[in-house]
């Protein structure tokens, strides 16, 4: 079988499963799907006795004045019924199947972000974000979209063919072998539009979360876009994947729109043979012209469903298409479960220590090999070295973030991959380099790890963090609403309600990641001393570039590529003048 083959029959049975999976979703409302199911069977021959009665009519129409109007009133008083309880049936039937798509993709929606909350941290950072929110957004709604089609023209397109033929069937056996003869027709350009529109429409998904990760990258850094002078490669780089996109699409499209032309010519065909056999029949007097009237309103009825249901194919197969990408995500590998019976940490007083840890982010590259570390409760530990000797990776492996390849973690004598996560993060507070504050209050912002926090808790959190003062300052206070990440928002103070975060919550253990880099000199010295309060008693990890913050730490670790090359404390290492000392004098060396 050559690679092309191989990639077709993947692909098809892909779409198989992915069809499972939405079915066993639809399932879920099997009653909903029941109850539309017997709408369907009602508009349907609803529709289908009409022509019945049309028929009917025509032949109360004998010569001129030879008219039986007693029948004929009789006959549209049926037809008038019919078509109103025709039309109740399937505005209730496409009111039932919407209930149904929107519950279903709100149920996938809800899977797809819940799923996203329990992915490792490897996962995140080895994707795009634009992409990941392309599954969870864009991808769904291509997809509600196409199962809504596939709701309210499946069922009652399949139906419409199986009643019609046996309503013909009823009528003119013969004709009616006519008209199933022709059937393959059909069949055949609905598959083989079906085959050439999923792997275009794949494509077209695929390459729209490419444009949407794209899209929100700019976006998102519009200021060093600018500042950098990259809008010329921003704008090339958007117009190569806009124009693949727009290439996929167009092959999307043009295979989708060749449905109705072809889809109308088989339909011409079929009408055209049951006109020519229809009226030799009527001529013979096999059936009656008001019979042939009904045949050729079926034979519309009958050609129409496969017309619409070519066009739901397609929709469908965007849909499944969209539906794979996001069933992707979903299959993605959790986090770990916590190990059965795994300890919960309570008021822990601080003893951390790092036994022979080794760990890399990818095979091939080596980062941190046989750590060794003993920090006792209280301590508070500086970390420094050159950018990419392993600082951040020991705050992630501290944290969990990620687990360690060999050697192990020890809070309080206890391996943390034997302890819950929930308990051992709860136990660190963490202000990072990197802020981040969610779209609402700076209340709201300041009481994100202790919700039920009283108002005078939260202010006293922001004075030790020298917030209270600029958001006093502001319009609303403490209810002024924030954007999203803080944007209208300094990225001084931003950081000053990082701080504020923790110290409201006061864990037993602190992490600070370059905690004051974002803030001004004066306000930094203020913070440093709210921060000496806040980690008296309490272990702490300094993370810190600037070497004079961390000058009445207890220990410096001095790391240099994934190594401890010199620990002591800040005089101690001056005077060895090795690696720690180097890195000082460079700070304040005068040109």
């Amino acid at each position: 079988m050559s690679s092309k083959s191989k990639k077709q029959a993947l692909d098809k049975d892909k779409s198989r499963a992915t069809l499972k999976r939405i079915l066993r979703y639809i399932a879920q409302y099997k009653w909903g799907v029941m109850l539309s199911l017997f709408l369907a069977v009602v508009t349907v021959a609803l529709t289908l006795y009409v022509p019945i009665l049309t028929g009917q009519a025509v032949d109360r129409i004998v010569s001129p004045g030879h008219v039986d109007f007693g029948g004929l009133t009789s006959i549209l008083a049926k037809i008038l019924t019919a078509m109103a309880l025709t039309s109740v049936s399937q505005w209730l039937m496409n009111h039932i199947n919407n209930i149904i798509t929107y519950r279903v993709v709100k149920d996938i929606r809800t899977k797809a972000f819940n799923h996203l909350e329990v992915l490792p941290l490897s996962y995140i950072d080895s994707h795009a974000s634009g992409d990941i929110i392309s599954r969870i957004i864009a991808d769904i709604d291509q997809f509600s979209e196409g199962l809504l089609m596939g709701f309210t023209q499946l069922f009652t397109g399949v139906m419409t063919i199986a009643g019609t033929l046996l309503f013909m069937l009823s009528i003119n056996p013969f004709i009616t072998a006519v008209v199933v003869v022709l059937t393959p027709i059909s069949l055949f350009v609905a598959s083989f539009i079906a085959k050439k529109t999923f792997i275009m429409f794949k494509h077209q998904s695929e390459t729209r979360g490419e444009l949407t990760s794209l899209t929100e990258e700019m976006l998102g850094n519009m200021k060093v876009v600018q500042a950098f002078g990259y809008q010329k490669e921003a704008g090339e780089r958007f117009q190569e994947i806009n124009d693949r996109l727009a290439g996929y699409s167009l092959r999307a499209t043009f295979f989708s729109s060749i449905t109705n032309p072809a889809t109308r010519f088989v339909n011409s065909m079929v009408y055209a043979a049951v006109g020519i056999t229809g009226a030799y029949g009527a001529i013979r007097g096999m059936l009656t012209v008001g019979q042939l009237t009904s045949f050729l309103s079926y034979a519309n009825q009958y050609t129409k469903p496969f017309n619409e249901i070519s066009g739901v194919v397609t929709e469908l197969q965007n849909a499944l298409a969209s539906a794979a990408r996001v069933f992707e995500l979903i299959d993605e590998k959790t986090i770990p479960e916590d190990v059965p019976g795994a300890a919960v940490l309570r008021d822990a007083p601080g003893n951390v220590e790092l036994e022979h840890v080794h760990f890399s982010y990818t095979p091939e590259r080596k980062l941190i090999e046989d750590l060794n570390l003993r920090v006792k409760p209280g301590q508070r530990v500086a970390i420094v070295g050159p950018t990419g000797c392993g600082k951040t990776t020991i705050i992630n492996l501290l944290m969990r973030f990620y687990d360690v390849n060999a050697g192990a973690i020890r809070v309080e004598g206890k391996d943390i991959r034997e302890v819950t996560r929930e308990s051992l993060r709860a136990s660190y507070g963490m202000v990072l380099q990197e802020t981040w504050l969610k779209s609402g209050t700076i209340r709201e912002n300041i009481a994100y790890g202790r919700p039920d926090a009283s108002e005078e808790e939260i202010i006293r959190a922001a004075k030790e963090a020298h917030a209270h003062s600029f958001i006093m300052r502001m319009k609303d206070g403490y209810d002024t609403v924030i954007s999203e990440d803080g944007g209208n928002l300094s990225q001084g103070q931003k950081q000053l309600l990082c701080i504020a975060r923790v110290m409201l919550c006061l864990p037993p253990m602190l992490i600070l990641d370059e905690a004051t880099s974002s803030i001004d000199t004066r306000t930094e010295i203020r913070v440093q001393k709210a921060f000496a309060r806040m980690m008296e008693g309490r272990t702490s990890f300094i993370v810190a570039h600037r070497l004079s913050t961390i000058k009445e730490a207890d220990v410096i670790l001095v790391m240099r590529d994934g190594h401890i090359v010199e620990k002591g404390r800040h005089e101690e290492l001056l005077e060895k003048g090795g690696f720690y000392a180097e890195l000082y004098n460079s700070q304040f060396a005068r040109a």
